[in-house]
């Protein structure tokens, strides 16, 4: 572990989100559109209409201007909503609140529109306030404003999940110095502690003995042991009945590629190849916040890919704890190696449903882009349905194939299979029947490959790690799995 200054202005949700309730006087935010421009707004003084002409201001998605009040007082705030579908990468325009929380003064804001979409506003600014300060020294100089939760709104439950997004952000955010396999399971266990879960973990050898000799083999060559991390939560007195979801993390805290090393520029960004387990833990947080009718599980297969003498070499062939033998064709692809021994483990109990998570291949960045995770299903209904709640909360996925056709890119000459096709097509695909083989009882199966990583500042987040495609699954299983 690296010596590591105290952050001394470290934020929380509620730092940025006040209750309705509060008494304390707040500043006007009104959302204008195409439809509904700022010349409509009844609110508006003649002084006001003024300023707004003089600053040039337009309804255009993302344009913002701050007006005063008579006397030099901060008057309120305008937001462009444009057609009312720009939010940022999708949905909703008030979407586009995330902006403000990080560029609005010092103060307490209300939203003064009326808006069918005042939960999605108030989780975007939650979202947008966000800063990863963990290791920067002194108090710093920035402004944190406040934006009261909208009335009608469940103040706790926004919070919550603005809470579990921030964790899963630190958790990406954070250098592999002080976030290895140990420290996973460390949050996990912090997570499991506050819900009341219970938490199983195997570690280092171990992994031989209970048959996760893949997870195993990518770790081995750390001096930081890899781990299989198994977390359990259901409300008490919760019947067989009600469905299983089990989700797995690719947990990877620090990727080198092993002795198919990356090179320097590849490896910039590998603090954020634990992307998977952060998604993964950040939805079970959500769900045991909600506390959702469902029987949850969740693996995370945490290692290190490291180089040592002791490294996994190209051409090894390892035995999986499905029994299934795999030739290892690069040790750069040690996702799919991990996340298949946590497949198998979870497949055993064939439950309902069954999630993947992983910064898994180059391959779908290149067809869609860090915005835009890839996802495999199974489950014609649940895969269009999730779509459609993707795009509405501004955290969209684009579904791809399990193309069977592409099964032949995996056989080996000396193993029941191996972990890639030695070819530059359709690696996301390969990658994703690679995992499915591991899938034979679970009735529902869907695999996320995902970025974890914002490139640059938007209004939902600062440039950094983000667990995409949590906020897009709890918004449906919300849904499907009433509390």
């Amino acid at each position: 572990m690296t010596d590591k200054p105290t952050a001394a202005s470290a934020l929380s949700p509620s730092d940025v989100l006040a209750p309705h309730a509060s008494k304390e006087s707040s500043t006007p935010i009104w959302l204008v559109s195409d439809a509904a421009p700022a010349t409509r707004l009844e609110a508006l003084d003649a002084s006001a209409r003024r300023w707004i002409e003089q600053a040039r201001f337009t309804s255009a998605a993302k344009k913002q201007v701050i007006y005063p009040a008579r006397g030099g007082a901060l008057g309120g705030v305008l937001l462009g909503q444009g057609n009312g579908q720009a939010g940022d990468p999708s949905g909703p325009s008030e979407l586009l609140l995330g902006q403000l929380a990080a560029s609005l003064p010092t103060g307490l804001y209300h939203l003064a529109s009326e808006t069918p979409h005042a939960a999605l506003a108030a989780v975007a600014w939650g979202l947008g306030a966000y800063r990863f300060r963990r290791y920067k020294s002194g108090p710093g100089d920035f402004s944190i404003p406040r934006l009261k939760i909208p009335a009608g709104l469940d103040d706790q439950a926004i919070l919550d999940q603005v809470g579990a997004v921030w964790k899963g952000r630190d958790l990406i955010n954070t250098p592999a110095s002080d976030l290895g396999p140990a420290e996973i399971e460390a949050a996990a266990a912090r997570l499991a502690a506050s819900h009341g879960a219970s938490i199983e973990t195997t570690v280092g050898d171990d992994l031989l003995a209970k048959g996760f000799r893949l997870i195993h083999a990518v770790g081995r060559a750390s001096n930081r042991a890899p781990r299989l991390i198994d977390l359990r939560w259901q409300k008490r007195g919760t019947p067989s009945s009600w469905p299983s979801l089990t989700l797995v993390g690719k947990g990877i805290t620090f990727d080198t590629g092993g002795l198919d090393i990356k090179p320097a520029s590849a490896m910039l960004l590998m603090k954020k190849d634990m992307g998977g387990a952060a998604a993964a833990l950040t939805l079970a947080e959500m769900i045991m916040c909600a506390g959702l009718n469902v029987r949850l599980r969740a693996l995370i297969a945490a290692a290190e890919n490291s180089i040592s003498g002791d490294a996994f070499r190209p051409g090894d062939v390892l035995t999986s704890r499905a029994g299934k033998t795999v030739e290892i064709g690069n040790t750069d692809a040690e996702g799919r190696l991990v996340l298949a021994d946590a497949l198998s483990l979870g497949d055993e109990e064939s439950p309902d449903t069954m999630l993947t998570f992983a910064t898994l291949t180059g391959a779908a960045r290149v067809a869609l882009g860090p915005d835009l995770p890839a996802f495999f299903c199974d489950d014609d209904a649940f895969a269009q349905a999730l779509v459609t709640e993707a795009a509405a909360v501004g955290d969209p996925v684009w579904r791809m194939p399990f193309w069977p056709g592409y099964e032949r890119h995996l056989d080996s000459e000396v193993a029941d299979m191996n972990n890639v096709y030695d070819a530059p097509f359709a690696g996301a695909i390969t990658a994703a029947l690679f995992l499915k083989r591991f899938v034979k009882n679970a009735r529902r199966f869907a695999h996320f490959d995902l970025y974890g990583w914002r490139p640059a500042p938007r209004p939902l987040g600062p440039k950094g790690g983000d667990p995409q495609t949590a906020r897009a699954i709890f918004s449906l299983l919300a849904k499907e799995l009433v509390a």
